[in-house]
């Protein structure tokens, strides 16, 4: 079965001259979805973007981490394992090479999970080496992805 997923990407970088030089615009952009907030966006700030918005590699990651997440609360949950809280602090590795092409070298997801007293932590430890056969990101994307969870065990 096949899916369909739009956007729209509208540049937003044009100062009156459109890149009549390099130095002539901005790097910017928004994202729209109808029915969906706007989300600006820019360059890396390594590029000389704003890093007040996001940029592709911070959708990149966070996509990442958010279809592992929602894949981790279903497999909780079948598992009776009871989920409180769930964060995630990903970090992700690049490299630029010569002529200015980069990309990703690998990426740990770090979630802080928040899980019922009595949960078999062991199991779910287990959850996430699961994740990436069935993660529609994770499957897509081609640098390594490890995991190291923490786990906080509490009362409901």
């Amino acid at each position: 079965m096949h899916h369909d997923y739009t956007t729209k990407v509208v540049w937003t970088g044009n100062r009156g001259s459109g890149t009549s030089s390099y130095r002539a615009y901005d790097r910017t952009w928004n994202i729209e979805a109808a029915g969906k907030p706007v989300v600006e966006c820019s360059n890396d700030p390594l590029l000389g973007g704003d890093p007040a918005k996001m940029n592709p590699e911070d959708l990149l990651i966070s996509a990442l981490s958010a279809c592992h997440m929602l894949w981790y609360l279903h497999f909780a949950s079948e598992a009776g394992i009871v989920v409180l809280g769930y964060e995630d602090a990903p970090v992700a590795v690049g490299e630029t090479g010569a002529g200015g092409a980069g990309r990703f070298l690998s990426c740990e997801l770090c979630p802080r999970i928040t899980v019922a007293d009595g949960a078999d932590l062991a199991a779910a430890e287990a959850i996430h080496h699961r994740i990436h056969k069935v993660c529609y990101i994770a499957r897509s994307v081609n640098f390594p992805v490890s995991y190291a969870p923490q786990f906080i065990v509490t009362s409901v």
